[in-house]
């Protein structure tokens, strides 16, 4: 599969499969684990949800710039694994105290991780090598493979047997992630070093011990940001903002420094976070309202042999990238050799387009539901399957492009403004995830059938207007690509 490929790619593709079996493991318990065992109503616990999910995209902003500047991309991403098990193995305390700690730490690691390890990838090709998205696509299906083991395994076992199981395990992994990228980053090839010996000398430790005494900071920003609220907002929304006006910020003022490609090129890369904002929002109900969804309004029944836990459906979008992820890669691949490759703006266009025809399927599987109301498995299948093909023309692209638009000095702070991107998808999808809920503290207010045609007309909507936006984003993809300079 890395045949071509440079040797450190199979390093990074075992450590980003535990860092994600870790990730996903934990997400796929978390919103059970609120509204079950903490007795959460739903909108409390999706409000949870969102400020964790939304945190530990935002993280790489400062992850990826200590990297660029401080530690560089290597130290970071050791140093983010072994923060992020420590978070798992503090959940284990049982309580909303040790949960939110836990939660912190897991945010604090995941920023210097998630960000730098990316970074890397792009590092080990040459500028303008036709292998690049090949080899992010490959270390997208690593990504998966990992989510996919957490879907099946750990969420299930932890659903079960107890959630301390399915924490417990997910700390391992991330453990055995930092393992493998430890004994393999001989293979880098010195791709991910320190940029400056003597202010890694000085400031080292110093920013250890200052992101770890950043835990309680977070800790209280996912207990209490919800609840303090300004105009409307609550305080996490003006963070997420404080983050973007610093990012947008220093990206233009590069941009601007430079010629009027990299100006032109960074201008797309801010538009292009926008459209991204919109398809994980949409995208990232899956860890909320779709498996709440999946617990009350789908039938998990699998031929009258398996009952299928509700957390365990969130295993068709990672199965989904494993079977087609490397048909995706050589694909790119060929199009590009005989001139068809469709470009960048295209690319995202066409999987916003079918992450809403995915949402749109749902309004026929409501047609299908019985006096249950419970929708078929297959039909929640085949929205993430529609869902996965989007992001199979979305996500790993995005990667690498992010790699190719940015200016070499800064790829580390650029990827973690993509990252931003992705919290405010987070952000927007609690609170579209709020719409499908009750708003009172019992964890269910209305009986199935209501609850059914409540998902379903959010869902409906939301597959309307996704496909509106992304026939938009088509329209814009020449314009959008003439400004990208050649970068493909």
């Amino acid at each position: 599969m890395t045949q071509g490929h440079p040797k450190g790619l199979s390093v990074l593709f075992g450590a980003e499969m535990f860092e994600r079996l870790c990730y996903y493991g934990m997400r796929g318990l978390l919103i059970l684990y609120l509204t079950k065992a903490l007795m959460m109503g739903d909108t409390k616990a999706i409000g949870i949800y969102g400020a964790f999910t939304a945190l530990v995209y935002a993280a790489p902003v400062w992850g990826g710039k200590l990297a660029d500047t401080v530690l560089g991309y290597r130290r970071a991403v050791i140093f983010g694994g072994i923060v992020m098990a420590l978070g798992e193995f503090l959940i284990l305390g049982g309580t909303e105290f040790w949960l939110f700690l836990g939660m912190s730490a897991i945010i604090i690691g995941n920023g210097y991780f998630k960000a730098n390890i990316s970074t890397i990838v792009g590092k080990l090709y040459k500028d303008g090598d036709p292998l690049r998205d090949s080899g992010f696509t490959i270390f997208y299906m690593g990504i998966n493979i990992g989510a996919l083991l957490a879907t099946v395994a750990i969420a299930p076992i932890g659903e079960k047997f107890g959630f301390h199981w399915g924490f417990g395990l997910a700390g391992l992994g991330m453990l055995l992630g930092v393992a493998i990228f430890i004994k393999g980053q001989h293979k880098l090839e010195g791709h991910g070093e320190a940029p400056d010996p003597e202010m890694l000398r000085k400031w080292e430790i110093p920013v250890y011990v200052g992101s770890l005494l950043a835990i309680p900071v977070l800790f209280a920003l996912i207990r209490y940001g919800q609840d303090i609220k300004f105009l409307g907002q609550d305080l996490l929304f003006y963070i997420l903002i404080g983050l973007l006006l610093f990012v947008c910020f220093n990206l233009l003022r590069a941009g601007f420094q430079g010629d009027r490609k990299q100006r032109d090129r960074i201008i797309v890369l801010m538009i292009l976070m926008t459209f991204n904002v919109v398809f994980w929002a949409c995208f990232e109900q899956a860890g909320s309202s779709l498996t709440l969804f999946a617990d009350r309004n789908v039938d998990r029944n699998v031929f009258n042999i398996y009952e299928m836990p509700a957390s365990q459906t969130q295993f068709f979008n990672p199965l989904f990238i494993i079977l087609f992820g490397s048909i995706f890669s050589v694909m790119w691949v060929r199009l590009s050799a005989i001139g068809k490759n469709p470009n960048i703006p295209m690319k995202f266009g066409l999987g916003i387009i079918q992450l809403g025809g995915g949402y749109l399927l749902l309004l026929v599987g409501a047609a299908m539901a019985g006096p249950e109301a419970l929708v078929p498995l297959f039909v929640l299948g085949l929205m993430y399957l529609l869902h996965t093909t989007g992001e199979l023309f979305l996500s790993p692209i995005g990667l690498s492009m992010v790699t190719k638009l940015a200016p070499k000095h800064m790829t580390g702070s650029a990827m973690g403004a993509w990252f931003l991107s992705f919290a405010f998808s987070m952000y927007v999808a609690a609170a579209l995830a709020k719409l499908t809920g009750s708003e009172g503290e019992a964890v269910v207010d209305l009986t199935p059938a209501e609850g059914l045609a409540q998902y379903v007309g959010i869902y409906g909507k939301m597959g309307w207007v996704t496909v509106g936006i992304g026939v938009l984003l088509v329209l814009l993809s020449k314009p959008l690509n003439k400004m990208m300079h050649g970068v493909e």
